[in-house]
């Protein structure tokens, strides 16, 4: 498959101020451990995905970091800085897998949870799609899904579930792969969901993605759905987090 190079859209999503800020993707990626301060050698890991503006350290600045260790859960977390930049150059999903997930696996961590916001949950899911089986859950909050169009048919076929994708014309790299993306969100919506890595969604709901959230949302089981008041923001992402944190089937410290 051929990289995805998502800054067209974003930029027309006002989402970007500009090129000028976008960041040289350096290798390896970026990577800053908290690890659980209730467990010694935890075999399950998060890892935290940030959005299109963000730095890794807001995720401890708005919370997200403390939640998991108030709810004593036996679990280390990574915060990645897996900015645009990665994403625009096509290395995301294989800096990724070879700088977080790799090692991760090497140094005995049997179950990866990703944890996305926004562009970060958009990565989580093209890393689930593209690599299948290595991820045990995903965590998308106001996930970016693309440029309208192609939810725009989802939408008018009903949904993900009466949806059937359009051929794609020669040459749109970019409608391919969002296209092949919308598709491998409708395994949810089929009896081999159960093959798909357990996914959680939440959003404001008058967040700028809320009508393509909801269109996914449509095929999740009702529990793995969370919506907030708010639009694109921290304040409403915390309140997902703190609010899903807890369903999370993720194990925890001893009493």
């Amino acid at each position: 498959m051929k990289p995805f190079h998502p800054l067209a859209a974003l930029l027309a999503l006002g989402l970007l101020a500009g090129c000028a800020n976008l960041r040289s993707a350096d290798a390896p990626l970026y990577i800053l451990s908290d690890p659980s301060d209730c467990a010694l050698h935890p075999d399950t890991l998060l890892v935290m995905l940030p959005g299109v503006h963000s730095h890794p350290d807001e995720f401890v600045r708005e919370g997200f970091v403390r939640a998991v260790q108030d709810q004593r859960l036996a679990v280390d977390v990574l915060r990645v800085d897996a900015h645009l930049g990665y994403y625009e150059k096509g290395t995301f999903v294989e800096r990724l897998r070879q700088d977080v997930i790799a090692p991760a696996r090497a140094r005995g961590y049997r179950a990866i949870w990703l944890v996305g916001i926004s562009l970060g949950g958009f990565g989580g899911l093209v890393y689930a799609q593209e690599r299948p089986g290595e991820i045990a859950g995903l965590v998308a909050l106001a996930p970016y899904l693309g440029e309208p169009a192609v939810a725009d048919d989802v939408a008018k076929a009903g949904g993900l579930r009466s949806w059937h994708p359009a051929a794609v014309p020669p040459g749109d790299d970019r409608l391919q792969r969002e296209t092949a993306l919308w598709t491998s969100l409708q395994g949810y919506a089929s009896p081999s969901a159960s093959t798909l890595p357990p996914l959680w969604l939440g959003y404001g709901r008058a967040d700028r993605f809320a009508a393509p959230n909801g269109l996914l949302a449509a095929v999740l089981p009702a529990d793995h759905v969370l919506t907030t008041e708010g639009g694109h923001d921290w304040a409403p992402w915390h309140r997902l987090w703190t609010a899903l944190l807890p369903t999370l089937p993720l194990p925890r410290c001893a009493p």
